[in-house]
């Protein structure tokens, strides 16, 4: 009897922890969609596509999003690690402010900025690196 119920305890804590992980996935996968990232795979998407033949350009552009459920569970699942419940939570709300959808709109375009500027940098910093080791 004991080892009965304590299968029990163990399936239900099992349960119970699998749908704190599920409230968490879909709300990391909702905080992704209002960051502007759906935005920016559509973007790479068309961006990647772009040589497709236009008799293929459908059937491409439908597998191709295809892949997005698999990018989205697997970034979601990255934040979750990253934050909590209540932190994903704080995000969502943040995003819903017309200061957070003014960032979901800007932040590729930063990011891409900001990549150029570090990798400016990057070559600088690899300069005095090759004059100090001659």
């Amino acid at each position: 009897m004991k080892k009965v119920a304590f299968a029990i305890i163990l399936f239900l804590t099992v349960y119970v922890q699998a749908q704190e992980k599920s409230v968490l996935q879909n709300k990391s996968e909702k905080l992704i969609e209002l960051t502007g990232a759906g935005k920016a795979f559509e973007d790479a998407i068309a961006q990647i596509g772009a040589g497709v033949g236009a008799d293929k350009k459908e059937a491409y552009k439908k597998e191709a999003e295809g892949t997005l459920v698999e990018i989205y569970e697997k970034l979601a699942a990255l934040y979750a690690e990253e934050f909590t419940e209540e932190e994903i939570d704080s995000l969502i709300s943040f995003y819903n402010t017309d200061l957070g959808k003014k960032l979901s709109v800007k932040q590729l375009v930063i990011s891409q900025k900001a990549m150029m500027i570090g990798q400016t940098w990057g070559m600088k910093v690899g300069g005095i690196a090759q004059k100090y080791a001659q």
